[in-house]
């Protein structure tokens, strides 16, 4: 349960939907209600794909490229902890954000769906560590289905968030938005240094 609820706080906290709704607001401003549904819908839906994919392929792709797991979680740790940095200083992360010429391409862009919503926004380097992360987990059926289902509900909390995204904005404005962030940086910041230790450990342990 502790390995569930930890994964859940990981996931959320990388993928943060307040953020990535914060990003869509601005991308979409201008956008008829219909039309911002229908791309908060296909971003998500695109951006599963792609996080389920990682998830089913993570444990063979690390094999074929001869990586331990204990290798890629010192590696994952250290990934998350310098996104957890950008996150207590409420700068932008280049893990799951967009250059600035980027972003003025995509806001000339009529739909956002494909990029940068679904990526980097949503399915970011960050993102996509985290899912290989959790490939770990398939020795243990009951945990591996666990694994599934926190990554459907952080996908399905990432819609709610794009399609309630005026609201939120409404309510928490940019400075409730950055405080949430830090907070959140500061979680996933002692769960990075987490994984790291673990890598560490499982890797003496082997050796």
């Amino acid at each position: 349960m502790d390995v569930l609820l930890n994964t859940f706080v990981v996931l959320f906290i990388v993928v943060d939907p307040i953020g990535v709704a914060w990003m869509f607001v601005t991308l979409t401003r201008g956008a008829g209600h219909a039309t911002r549904r229908r791309m908060a819908v296909t971003g998500t839906a695109l951006a599963a794909v792609i996080l389920f994919v990682f998830f089913f392929i993570g444990d063979p792709l690390l094999r074929t490229l001869g990586i331990t797991l204990p290798a890629f979680r010192i590696a994952g740790g250290v990934l998350l902890f310098l996104l957890a940095i950008d996150m207590v200083f409420a700068r932008q992360s280049g893990l799951r954000s967009t250059t600035v010429q980027e972003q003025a391409e995509a806001e000339q862009r009529h739909d956002v769906s494909v990029f940068p919503l679904a990526f980097p926004l949503i399915a970011g380097p960050g993102a996509l560590t985290t899912v290989l992360l959790m490939t770990s987990a398939r020795g243990d059926p009951l945990i591996f289905l666990g694994m599934l289902a926190i990554l459907a509900l952080v996908l399905m909390l990432t819609l709610a968030a794009l399609l309630a995204a005026t609201a939120i904005m409404r309510l928490l404005g940019e400075t409730g938005v950055n405080v949430l962030s830090r907070l959140l940086g500061l979680v996933l910041a002692a769960l990075a240094v987490q994984y790291m230790l673990d890598g560490l450990r499982a890797g003496l342990l082997s050796g």
